[in-house]
């Protein structure tokens, strides 16, 4: 990403948690995420990438906007999920409307993300490192999902009585199925890139430390039969289609139970904090 540069020419980044590169030869937006104190969805990095998104240009400005990839700048890891340490905080104080507030904040980016953010793009996951979680859930929301090699996803929830309440069953079923989409989201197990390139989760397998090249390399072949692609992309979205609302719903769901939850579901909630932070970067 050498020729990278800031989205808004003349400025500089705004965010704490997300740097937004452009790259205008290949009409390509960069999302990197960086998370702290922890790299998972903070509130702060979600509001950040709702925001980073209001400030896309629309076809015809900035020699119009085709791709967007969503990636991470933390070594090994894309992202580790929800913010279990503020989810055990409210679900102790019973706080309803904050988790409501949370789960919706995380739908908003990645309903956006699955919709091509409302402009005729392709929005691309990169995942160079662990994706769990709240992580896979964004990793699947893209058009495109290239993952390097090394690269582990999984849903870890039902591990603390609980399940991925932010889009994993509706996106992963619209792309695998739904047998297939129930079994990964319950076994609680961590899947290879490989594995899951063989399932059909994983669009493009690359060797570790080529990921980056494997997105200029799909730009070109996309870029190609481009027409042909998003023309297609746009049917399939119309013959299975995903509804903000049906997302809404399935995290009330989630929300309810996570209320349920009892005081040894948060201990292990409270181990799994633990060992995210010990991946602070």
């Amino acid at each position: 990403m050498n020729t990278a540069r800031p989205l808004i020419t003349g400025q500089e980044n705004p965010y704490t948690q997300l740097e937004v590169n452009h790259e205008e030869e290949y009409g390509l937006v960069w999302f990197l995420m960086h998370a702290k104190p922890r790299a998972c969805f903070t509130l702060e990095l979600l509001d950040e990438l709702n925001e980073a998104v209001s400030k896309l240009p629309y076809p015809g400005e900035n020699n119009a906007l085709r791709y967007l990839v969503l990636g991470s700048d933390a070594p090994a890891v894309f992202n580790l999920g929800g913010d279990l340490d503020r989810f055990a905080d409210l679900i102790s104080q019973q706080n309803r409307e904050a988790l409501l507030h949370y789960a919706k904040a995380c739908i908003d980016a990645l309903y956006s993300n699955s919709t091509a953010h409302g402009r005729n793009i392709t929005t691309i996951s990169l995942v160079q490192g662990d994706a769990l979680g709240g992580g896979f859930e964004a990793a699947v929301s893209s058009d495109v999902l290239i993952a390097e090699r090394s690269a582990k996803m999984g849903f870890p929830e039902i591990l603390f009585n609980l399940f991925p309440g932010m889009g994993a069953y509706s996106f992963l079923s619209r792309k695998v199925g739904h047998k297939q989409a129930e079994k990964m989201i319950l076994s609680g197990r961590l899947y290879s890139a490989e594995e899951l390139y063989d399932m059909g989760v994983v669009d493009v397998l690359a060797e570790d430390g080529h990921g980056e090249k494997e997105v200029y390399d799909y730009i070109s072949r996309e870029d190609k039969t481009r027409n042909g692609i998003t023309a297609f992309r746009a049917a399939r979205k119309r013959t299975h289609p995903l509804t903000y609302e049906e997302l809404r719903e399935v995290t009330e769901i989630w929300v309810d139970a996570a209320l349920n939850l009892r005081d040894k579901d948060l201990r292990m909630m409270e181990r799994l904090v633990r060992r995210q932070s010990a991946r602070t970067i």
